[in-house]
C-alpha cells in the first residue's frame, strides 16, 4: 500500500467546487488497500473536526476558522488570510505528518493555491514523488500576476513536479510553459454519467410556453453571467434565465436585471448538492455559460449528459469538447459557440436553438455520446490510478 498526501485549499463538506469534487470522485474509486490518501486543507468552519475521514481521505484541517461561515465570510477578516497563510504553514504541517505516516507521494490540487507548499515540501523530501494537477479556472495571466511577489516559489511548484496532470490541453500547455520538464498528461474531470441520464424533472416554477436557460456553478465574473442577463433584453419575454449557485456577483446580477426591467425573468437558486443537479437541469431547456476564462468546466459535461443544448465560449479548456458547426466544421457539432462578452451572439444562438429542433436533437445526441465516452468518472479514476502507478514505478 502507498500513502499519498494531498494539498487542497478546501474540501467536503463545505465550500467545495469542481476541484474538490474531482478529488472526492477519484479517491472514492481507488481502493484504500492500494493507496491511503491523506489531505492538508483549510478548516474555515470551527464546527468541523480538525481530523476526520471523508470518503477514502483522512482530512487534516488547519487555519483560521469561525462558526458556520458563508462564502462571503471567506473573503473577510480573518478567513481571507487563510489562503496566504496556507502557502507557508501547510508544508510545515505536511512534514510533521510525513514523520508519522511516511508518505510515498504528494498531490497538489491546483498550482495557484497548492503549488508553493508542494514545491517546498518536495525541496526537503526529494524521495517523495510529486504530482501536480492543474484545475485553474482563472486566466493564467491573472494567476501569474498575483504570483509575482513570490515568483521563484510559484515556479517551484511546476519545476519540482515529477508528473503533471491537466484537465485540458490549454492548461497542459501552460504547465509546460511554466517549467514542467516532461510532457505531462491530459486527464479531464468527469461526471457521474448515470446520475445525469434520464433525470426526473423537478418543479421550478416554469410555465407552459416558457424557455428557461440554466447556469450551474459559482456566480463570479469569469462566468460572464451578466452577458446572459443582457441577452434577455434581445429575446422574447417567454425566455427566462435560472442560476443555481452562490457567489460575489449575485447582488450585481440582481441589480442589473432590475435596471433592465427584466427581474421577473431572472431567477436565483442557492447552492444545490451535486446529486440533486440532474433534476434541475432536466427541468430547463438550454445550458449557458459564456465564460471569460475556463480551465475545463464540469457543468458543461453535466448538461451534455442531461441532453441539454449548450451555449458557451471556446475559452481555455472549453475548446476541448465544445465544437460549433460554423467554427469547427471538421468536427461533429456538440454545441453553440459565442464570443466573449457578446449578448447579441448569445441571443442569436438561443433563437437558432429554438427554431431548429431537428438540428438540436442531432447535436444533443452527439454531445451526450461524447460525455459518455470520455468523461465518466469511472473511466477518469482508472486513468488517474494508472498515473499514480507510473509515478511510483520511478521511485
Amino acid at each position: 500500500m502507498k500513502r499519498v498526501l494531498i494539498f487542497s485549499l478546501a474540501y467536503f463538506p463545505k465550500h467545495v467546487g469542481g476541484a474538490e469534487v474531482a478529488l472526492k470522485e477519484i479517491t472514492d474509486r481507488i481502493s484504500p488497500e492500494e493507496i491511503e490518501f491523506h489531505m492538508v486543507t483549510l478548516r474555515f468552519d470551527s464546527s468541523l473536526p480538525k481530523t476526520e475521514k471523508v470518503g477514502n481521505v483522512i482530512v487534516h484541517r488547519i487555519g483560521f476558522a469561525t462558526t458556520s461561515p458563508t462564502i462571503g465570510d471567506l473573503k473577510r477578516f480573518p478567513l481571507f488570510l487563510n489562503k496566504y497563510w496556507f502557502q507557508f504553514v501547510s508544508p510545515v504541517v505536511a512534514m510533521r505528518l510525513h514523520r508519522e505516516y511516511h508518505f510515498d507521494g504528494i498531490w497538489a490540487m491546483m498550482a495557484h493555491s497548492c503549488g508553493i507548499p508542494a514545491g517546498l515540501f518536495k525541496t526537503f523530501n526529494h524521495e517523495v514523488k510529486y504530482l501536480l494537477t492543474l484545475q485553474e479556472g482563472d486566466p493564467p495571466e491573472h494567476i501569474e500576476r498575483l504570483a509575482r511577489p513570490v515568483w521563484p516559489l510559484f515556479k517551484l511548484g511546476f519545476t519540482k513536479a515529477d508528473e503533471l496532470q491537466a484537465i485540458s490541453s490549454f492548461l497542459l500547455a501552460w504547465g509546460r510553459r511554466m517549467g514542467f520538464k516532461r510532457e505531462g498528461i491530459l486527464i479531464p474531470n468527469g461526471v457521474n454519467i448515470k446520475n445525469f441520464a434520464d433525470a426526473p424533472v423537478i418543479p421550478i416554477g416554469k410555465r407552459e410556453g416558457e424557455t428557461w436557460l440554466i447556469h450551474t456553478g459559482r456566480l463570479v465574473h469569469k462566468n460572464a453571467l451578466d452577458a446572459v442577463v443582457r441577452a434577455l433584453t434581445l429575446l422574447p419575454a417567454q425566455v427566462h434565465f435560472f442560476m443555481i449557485g452562490d457567489g460575489p456577483e449575485k447582488k450585481s446580477l440582481m441589480k442589473l436585471a432590475d435596471e433592465l426591467h427584466i427581474s421577473t425573468r431572472v431567477h436565483f437558486h442557492s447552492y444545490v448538492p451535486n446529486e440533486d443537479l440532474p433534476g434541475y437541469l432536466a427541468s430547463c431547456d438550454i445550458f449557458i455559460r459564456p465564460s471569460r476564462s475556463e480551465g475545463m468546466g464540469n457543468s458543461f459535461i453535466e448538461a451534455m449528459a442531461t441532453e441539454l443544448p449548450v451555449i458557451a465560449t471556446q475559452e481555455g479548456g472549453i475548446a476541448d469538447f465544445l465544437f460549433d458547426a460554423k467554427r469547427n466544421p471538421d468536427k461533429e457539432t456538440t454545441g453553440w459557440a459565442v464570443d466573449k462578452d457578446s449578448p447579441e451572439q448569445i441571443a442569436l444562438a438561443v433563437r437558432e436553438i429554438l427554431s431548429n429542433p431537428e438540428q438540436v436533437a442531432r447535436v444533443k445526441a452527439t454531445a451526450r455520446a461524447l460525455a459518455f465516452e470520455k468523461y465518466d468518472w469511472d473511466l477518469i479514476a482508472v486513468k488517474m490510478k494508472s498515473l499514480f502507478d507510473r509515478l511510483f514505478e520511478n521511485r
